[in-house]
Protein backbone atom coordinates (compact mmCIF):
# COMPACT_ATOMS: atom_id res chain seq x y z
CA UNK A 1 0.00 0.00 0.00
CA UNK A 2 1.31 3.41 -0.50
CA UNK A 3 -0.06 6.68 1.43
CA UNK A 4 -0.35 10.10 0.24
CA UNK A 5 2.43 12.45 0.64
CA UNK A 6 2.23 15.84 1.36
CA UNK A 7 -0.16 18.05 3.80
CA UNK A 8 -3.33 19.42 2.05
CA UNK A 9 -3.15 22.48 4.97
CA UNK A 10 0.17 23.64 6.64
CA UNK A 11 -1.07 24.29 10.05
CA UNK A 12 -4.86 24.51 11.36
CA UNK A 13 -6.34 25.38 14.48
CA UNK A 14 -9.13 23.72 15.80
CA UNK A 15 -10.92 21.35 18.42
CA UNK A 16 -11.08 17.87 18.32
CA UNK A 17 -14.89 16.21 19.52
CA UNK A 18 -14.69 15.50 22.98
CA UNK A 19 -11.11 15.77 23.68
CA UNK A 20 -10.22 16.27 26.95
CA UNK A 21 -8.45 19.95 25.68
CA UNK A 22 -8.03 21.25 22.74
CA UNK A 23 -5.75 18.81 19.86
CA UNK A 24 -4.52 22.45 18.40
CA UNK A 25 -4.32 25.06 21.15
CA UNK A 26 -1.56 26.70 19.44
CA UNK A 27 -0.16 26.99 15.53
CA UNK A 28 2.07 23.78 14.59
CA UNK A 29 5.24 23.93 12.77
CA UNK A 30 4.46 22.78 9.20
CA UNK A 31 8.03 21.43 8.29
CA UNK A 32 7.99 19.45 11.39
CA UNK A 33 4.66 18.35 10.30
CA UNK A 34 5.53 17.03 7.15
CA UNK A 35 8.62 14.94 8.80
CA UNK A 36 6.13 13.16 10.39
CA UNK A 37 3.66 12.61 8.01
CA UNK A 38 6.75 11.42 5.40
CA UNK A 39 8.30 9.31 8.49
CA UNK A 40 4.68 7.48 9.23
CA UNK A 41 4.49 6.97 5.42
CA UNK A 42 7.33 4.97 6.08
CA UNK A 43 6.11 2.99 9.19
CA UNK A 44 3.09 2.01 7.29
CA UNK A 45 4.47 1.39 3.68
CA UNK A 46 7.18 -1.10 5.28
CA UNK A 47 5.08 -2.46 8.18
CA UNK A 48 1.11 -2.29 8.16
CA UNK A 49 -0.60 -5.35 7.39
CA UNK A 50 -3.75 -3.94 5.99
CA UNK A 51 -4.84 -6.82 4.17
CA UNK A 52 -4.46 -9.45 6.91
CA UNK A 53 -4.31 -8.47 10.90
CA UNK A 54 -4.69 -4.62 10.50
CA UNK A 55 -1.62 -4.97 12.76
CA UNK A 56 2.12 -3.72 12.07
CA UNK A 57 4.57 -6.62 10.88
CA UNK A 58 6.92 -7.05 14.15
CA UNK A 59 5.08 -5.35 16.10
CA UNK A 60 2.86 -6.15 19.42
CA UNK A 61 -0.41 -5.18 21.01
CA UNK A 62 0.34 -2.34 23.19
CA UNK A 63 3.00 -0.66 20.77
CA UNK A 64 0.67 -0.79 17.83
CA UNK A 65 -1.59 1.26 20.16
CA UNK A 66 0.39 3.85 20.71
CA UNK A 67 1.03 3.50 16.77
CA UNK A 68 -2.30 4.32 15.79
CA UNK A 69 -2.62 7.00 18.66
CA UNK A 70 0.24 8.79 17.62
CA UNK A 71 -0.55 8.59 13.71
CA UNK A 72 -4.72 9.83 14.77
CA UNK A 73 -2.74 12.76 16.91
CA UNK A 74 -0.60 13.48 13.95
CA UNK A 75 -3.84 13.89 11.42
CA UNK A 76 -5.80 16.16 14.03
CA UNK A 77 -2.57 18.18 14.32
CA UNK A 78 -2.18 18.51 10.59
CA UNK A 79 -6.21 18.84 9.51
CA UNK A 80 -5.06 16.28 6.63
CA UNK A 81 -6.62 13.03 6.46
CA UNK A 82 -3.67 11.11 5.05
CA UNK A 83 -4.63 7.92 6.53
CA UNK A 84 -8.59 8.50 6.93
CA UNK A 85 -9.84 4.87 7.31
CA UNK A 86 -7.07 3.56 9.08
CA UNK A 87 -9.73 3.68 12.64
CA UNK A 88 -11.48 0.97 10.19
CA UNK A 89 -8.89 -1.15 8.94
CA UNK A 90 -6.21 -1.40 12.00
CA UNK A 91 -7.06 -4.35 14.54
CA UNK A 92 -8.12 -1.80 16.91
CA UNK A 93 -10.87 -0.34 14.78
CA UNK A 94 -12.12 -2.94 13.67
CA UNK A 95 -13.00 -4.92 16.49
CA UNK A 96 -14.37 -1.80 17.55
CA UNK A 97 -16.60 -0.93 14.59
CA UNK A 98 -17.68 -4.83 14.89
CA UNK A 99 -19.07 -4.62 18.10
CA UNK A 100 -16.73 -6.88 19.69
CA UNK A 101 -18.28 -7.80 23.17
CA UNK A 102 -16.32 -7.08 26.57
CA UNK A 103 -15.63 -11.04 26.38
CA UNK A 104 -13.55 -10.62 22.92
CA UNK A 105 -11.94 -7.77 24.44
CA UNK A 106 -10.77 -9.22 27.62
CA UNK A 107 -9.43 -12.87 25.73
CA UNK A 108 -7.39 -10.37 23.64
CA UNK A 109 -6.18 -8.44 26.88
CA UNK A 110 -5.13 -11.83 28.46
CA UNK A 111 -4.95 -10.39 31.74
CA UNK A 112 -3.08 -7.24 30.67
CA UNK A 113 -3.81 -3.89 32.81
CA UNK A 114 -1.47 -1.79 31.13
CA UNK A 115 -2.36 -2.83 27.86
CA UNK A 116 -5.67 -2.56 28.15
CA UNK A 117 -5.15 1.15 29.29
CA UNK A 118 -2.90 2.39 25.96
CA UNK A 119 -5.97 0.81 24.29
CA UNK A 120 -8.23 2.99 26.00
CA UNK A 121 -6.12 6.03 25.35
CA UNK A 122 -6.34 4.97 21.47
CA UNK A 123 -9.50 4.46 21.21
CA UNK A 124 -10.62 8.02 22.43
CA UNK A 125 -8.26 9.39 19.97
CA UNK A 126 -9.21 7.21 16.94
CA UNK A 127 -13.05 8.49 18.13
CA UNK A 128 -11.70 12.43 18.27
CA UNK A 129 -10.82 11.65 14.98
CA UNK A 130 -13.69 10.46 13.22
CA UNK A 131 -15.79 12.87 15.74
CA UNK A 132 -13.83 15.57 14.05
CA UNK A 133 -14.80 15.14 10.37
CA UNK A 134 -18.72 13.78 11.04
CA UNK A 135 -18.11 10.13 11.64
CA UNK A 136 -19.78 8.01 14.93
CA UNK A 137 -17.25 8.15 17.80
CA UNK A 138 -19.76 5.86 19.17
CA UNK A 139 -18.49 2.29 18.71
CA UNK A 140 -14.46 3.65 19.95
CA UNK A 141 -16.04 4.74 23.10
CA UNK A 142 -18.47 2.13 24.05
CA UNK A 143 -15.02 -0.43 23.43
CA UNK A 144 -13.05 2.07 25.88
CA UNK A 145 -15.72 1.54 28.43
CA UNK A 146 -15.94 -2.20 28.15
CA UNK A 147 -11.90 -2.04 28.67
CA UNK A 148 -12.20 0.16 31.10
CA UNK A 149 -14.59 -2.08 32.83
CA UNK A 150 -12.00 -5.03 32.94
CA UNK A 151 -10.06 -2.72 35.21
CA UNK A 152 -11.54 -0.73 37.65
CA UNK A 153 -11.80 -3.74 40.19
CA UNK A 154 -8.46 -4.33 40.11
CA UNK A 155 -7.56 -1.36 42.36
CA UNK A 156 -6.74 -3.60 46.20
CA UNK A 157 -5.76 -2.39 49.26
CA UNK A 158 -4.98 -5.54 50.64
CA UNK A 159 -0.91 -5.43 49.59
CA UNK A 160 0.80 -1.76 49.70
CA UNK A 161 -2.18 -0.20 50.61
CA UNK A 162 -3.20 0.46 47.39
CA UNK A 163 -3.09 0.44 43.66
CA UNK A 164 -4.23 -1.19 40.48
CA UNK A 165 -2.27 -4.75 39.61
CA UNK A 166 -0.01 -5.06 36.63
CA UNK A 167 -2.38 -7.87 35.63
CA UNK A 168 -4.86 -10.19 36.56
CA UNK A 169 -2.71 -12.50 37.90
CA UNK A 170 -2.26 -10.13 41.10
CA UNK A 171 1.94 -10.86 41.61
CA UNK A 172 3.25 -6.76 41.07
CA UNK A 173 2.04 -3.52 41.33
CA UNK A 174 4.21 -1.07 39.38
CA UNK A 175 4.61 2.64 38.34
CA UNK A 176 3.33 2.34 34.82
CA UNK A 177 0.06 0.71 35.17
CA UNK A 178 -0.99 3.20 38.18
CA UNK A 179 0.46 6.48 35.98
CA UNK A 180 -1.64 5.29 33.18
CA UNK A 181 -5.00 4.93 35.67
CA UNK A 182 -4.45 8.65 37.24
CA UNK A 183 -4.11 9.69 33.20
CA UNK A 184 -6.99 7.62 31.82
CA UNK A 185 -9.04 8.55 35.20
CA UNK A 186 -8.19 12.58 35.11
CA UNK A 187 -9.03 12.56 31.04
CA UNK A 188 -11.74 10.57 31.40
CA UNK A 189 -13.49 13.26 33.72
CA UNK A 190 -12.30 16.06 31.68
CA UNK A 191 -14.44 14.00 28.68
CA UNK A 192 -17.22 12.63 30.05
CA UNK A 193 -17.88 13.76 33.87
CA UNK A 194 -18.53 11.69 36.48
CA UNK A 195 -17.38 12.42 39.71
CA UNK A 196 -16.28 8.54 40.12
CA UNK A 197 -13.48 9.18 37.84
CA UNK A 198 -11.81 11.74 39.77
CA UNK A 199 -12.32 10.29 42.70
CA UNK A 200 -10.49 7.17 41.28
CA UNK A 201 -7.70 9.56 39.63
CA UNK A 202 -7.15 11.49 43.33
CA UNK A 203 -6.99 8.40 44.85
CA UNK A 204 -3.78 7.20 42.29
CA UNK A 205 -2.04 10.06 42.87
CA UNK A 206 -2.54 9.97 46.33
CA UNK A 207 -1.62 6.22 46.35
CA UNK A 208 1.34 7.01 43.83
CA UNK A 209 2.98 9.82 45.91
CA UNK A 210 2.86 7.99 48.83
CA UNK A 211 4.31 4.42 47.54
CA UNK A 212 8.13 5.21 47.09
CA UNK A 213 8.39 4.28 43.63
CA UNK A 214 10.06 7.90 42.74
CA UNK A 215 13.54 7.93 43.82
CA UNK A 216 15.51 10.80 45.45
CA UNK A 217 16.55 11.58 42.00
CA UNK A 218 12.71 12.40 41.33
CA UNK A 219 12.44 9.72 38.58
CA UNK A 220 10.37 6.92 39.02
CA UNK A 221 11.19 3.36 39.00
CA UNK A 222 9.91 0.26 37.86
CA UNK A 223 7.58 -0.97 40.46
CA UNK A 224 7.48 -2.32 44.17
CA UNK A 225 8.83 -5.51 45.71
CA UNK A 226 6.67 -8.18 47.35
CA UNK A 227 7.20 -6.20 50.53
CA UNK A 228 6.05 -2.48 49.08
CA UNK A 229 9.43 -1.18 48.95
CA UNK A 230 11.02 0.56 45.31
CA UNK A 231 12.64 -2.25 43.47
CA UNK A 232 14.69 0.23 41.92
CA UNK A 233 14.52 -1.43 38.94
CA UNK A 234 15.08 1.38 35.75
CA UNK A 235 14.32 3.85 35.17
CA UNK A 236 12.83 4.01 31.88
CA UNK A 237 12.08 7.40 30.08
CA UNK A 238 8.17 6.74 29.46
CA UNK A 239 7.33 5.95 33.06
CA UNK A 240 8.56 9.82 33.17
CA UNK A 241 6.20 10.82 31.05
CA UNK A 242 2.96 9.59 31.82
CA UNK A 243 3.21 10.38 35.13
CA UNK A 244 3.12 13.89 34.04
CA UNK A 245 0.27 13.50 31.48
CA UNK A 246 -1.33 12.02 34.58
CA UNK A 247 -0.41 15.09 36.92
CA UNK A 248 -1.67 17.74 33.97
CA UNK A 249 -4.72 15.95 33.66
CA UNK A 250 -5.54 15.95 37.28
CA UNK A 251 -4.99 19.51 37.18
CA UNK A 252 -7.21 20.41 34.67
CA UNK A 253 -10.14 18.06 36.16
CA UNK A 254 -9.39 19.69 39.38
CA UNK A 255 -9.83 23.25 37.96
CA UNK A 256 -6.49 24.46 36.91
CA UNK A 257 -5.71 25.93 40.41
CA UNK A 258 -3.66 23.65 42.30
CA UNK A 259 -0.02 24.30 40.38
CA UNK A 260 1.25 21.77 43.48
CA UNK A 261 0.59 19.13 40.84
CA UNK A 262 3.00 20.73 38.21
CA UNK A 263 5.48 21.28 40.24
CA UNK A 264 5.41 17.84 41.11
CA UNK A 265 4.97 16.71 36.97
CA UNK A 266 8.32 18.97 36.46
CA UNK A 267 10.27 17.29 39.15
CA UNK A 268 10.43 14.18 36.91
CA UNK A 269 10.68 16.13 33.60
CA UNK A 270 13.02 17.60 34.62
CA UNK A 271 14.89 14.73 36.01
CA UNK A 272 14.31 13.05 32.73
CA UNK A 273 16.45 16.07 31.13
CA UNK A 274 19.05 16.02 33.80
CA UNK A 275 19.51 12.08 34.32
CA UNK A 276 18.68 10.51 31.18
CA UNK A 277 20.14 12.31 28.52
CA UNK A 278 23.06 12.14 26.62
CA UNK A 279 24.37 15.56 25.42
CA UNK A 280 20.67 16.55 26.16
CA UNK A 281 19.65 14.15 24.00
CA UNK A 282 17.02 11.19 25.81
CA UNK A 283 18.65 7.79 25.86
CA UNK A 284 17.71 4.85 27.58
CA UNK A 285 20.09 2.04 29.22
CA UNK A 286 19.64 0.34 26.44
CA UNK A 287 20.30 2.61 23.77
CA UNK A 288 24.01 1.98 22.14
CA UNK A 289 25.53 3.46 19.01
CA UNK A 290 27.39 0.21 18.62
CA UNK A 291 25.14 -1.91 19.85
CA UNK A 292 21.89 -1.86 21.66
CA UNK A 293 20.07 -4.26 23.58
CA UNK A 294 16.65 -3.04 23.87
CA UNK A 295 13.52 -4.96 23.17
CA UNK A 296 10.54 -3.91 21.46
CA UNK A 297 8.83 -2.55 24.19
CA UNK A 298 11.78 -0.61 24.95
CA UNK A 299 12.23 0.35 21.71
CA UNK A 300 9.35 2.72 22.10
CA UNK A 301 9.86 4.44 25.39
CA UNK A 302 11.11 7.48 24.23
CA UNK A 303 9.02 8.67 21.91
CA UNK A 304 6.10 7.75 24.46
CA UNK A 305 7.96 10.75 27.22
CA UNK A 306 7.64 13.05 24.34
CA UNK A 307 4.26 12.67 23.72
CA UNK A 308 3.24 12.47 27.10
CA UNK A 309 5.04 15.98 27.58
CA UNK A 310 2.89 17.19 24.88
CA UNK A 311 -0.28 15.98 26.82
CA UNK A 312 1.23 17.25 29.94
CA UNK A 313 1.62 20.98 27.94
CA UNK A 314 -1.76 20.93 26.28
CA UNK A 315 -2.82 20.98 29.93
CA UNK A 316 -0.60 23.20 31.63
CA UNK A 317 -0.58 27.05 31.78
CA UNK A 318 1.78 28.90 29.40
CA UNK A 319 3.99 29.92 31.38
CA UNK A 320 5.46 26.10 31.77
CA UNK A 321 5.98 25.64 27.96
CA UNK A 322 8.86 27.66 27.44
CA UNK A 323 10.43 25.11 29.59
CA UNK A 324 10.39 22.43 27.44
CA UNK A 325 10.68 24.33 24.12
CA UNK A 326 14.49 24.19 23.15
CA UNK A 327 14.77 20.34 24.81
CA UNK A 328 11.45 19.11 22.49
CA UNK A 329 13.34 21.16 19.50
CA UNK A 330 16.61 19.10 20.14
CA UNK A 331 14.97 15.73 20.30
CA UNK A 332 13.60 16.68 16.79
CA UNK A 333 16.99 17.48 15.31
CA UNK A 334 18.33 14.36 16.70
CA UNK A 335 15.77 12.00 15.28
CA UNK A 336 15.90 13.89 12.06
CA UNK A 337 19.86 14.17 11.80
CA UNK A 338 21.25 10.77 14.37
CA UNK A 339 17.95 8.66 14.40
CA UNK A 340 16.78 8.56 10.74
CA UNK A 341 18.31 5.99 7.99
CA UNK A 342 18.81 6.57 4.77
CA UNK A 343 15.21 4.26 3.92
CA UNK A 344 13.06 6.64 6.26
CA UNK A 345 13.23 4.27 9.57
CA UNK A 346 13.56 5.49 12.22
CA UNK A 347 16.12 4.11 14.91
CA UNK A 348 15.91 3.53 18.65
CA UNK A 349 19.13 5.67 19.01
CA UNK A 350 19.09 9.43 18.73
CA UNK A 351 21.78 10.73 20.71
CA UNK A 352 24.63 9.90 18.50
CA UNK A 353 24.66 8.81 14.63
CA UNK A 354 24.79 4.86 14.25
CA UNK A 355 28.07 2.55 14.37
CA UNK A 356 25.95 -0.18 13.54
CA UNK A 357 23.80 -0.77 16.90
CA UNK A 358 20.76 1.78 15.90
CA UNK A 359 17.46 -1.21 15.76
CA UNK A 360 15.57 -0.24 13.01
CA UNK A 361 11.90 -1.38 13.88
CA UNK A 362 7.81 -0.71 13.74
CA UNK A 363 8.54 0.75 17.24
CA UNK A 364 11.85 2.86 16.70
CA UNK A 365 10.01 4.87 13.92
CA UNK A 366 7.00 4.84 15.59
CA UNK A 367 8.71 6.84 18.63
CA UNK A 368 10.49 8.92 16.41
CA UNK A 369 7.40 10.08 15.18
CA UNK A 370 6.08 11.17 18.10
CA UNK A 371 9.12 13.49 18.91
CA UNK A 372 8.26 15.44 15.96
CA UNK A 373 4.81 15.16 16.56
CA UNK A 374 5.61 17.03 19.74
CA UNK A 375 8.03 19.12 18.50
CA UNK A 376 5.79 20.23 15.94
CA UNK A 377 3.21 21.90 18.68
CA UNK A 378 5.71 22.28 21.33
CA UNK A 379 9.14 23.22 20.27
CA UNK A 380 10.92 25.96 17.97
CA UNK A 381 9.95 26.42 13.98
Amino acid sequence: MRIATSLSVLAVLGCAAAAPWPVEKRAQCASTLQTAVDRSNTLLNNWFNLNGTGQLLDGSLWTDTNAWEDLHNLMLATGARNWDNLAETCFLGKMALRGASQAEWESLLAGSNDDAQWMILSLWKMGDYRATYGKARGPYDTAANYIYNLIVNEWDTTVCGGGIWWSKAHTYKNAITNQLWLFVNAAAYLRFGGSAYLDRANKAWAWLSASGMRNSQGLWNDGLTSDCKNNGQTTWTYNQGVIASGLGSLYAARGSTDTSLLDQAEITLNATMSLLTVNGILKESCDNAVSSSCNHDQQIFKGIWTKHLQFYLDAAPADRVGRYRSFLEAQRSAVFHYGTGGDGKIGNVWYAPSQGGSLFTPETTTSGIAAHVAAAKYGVC
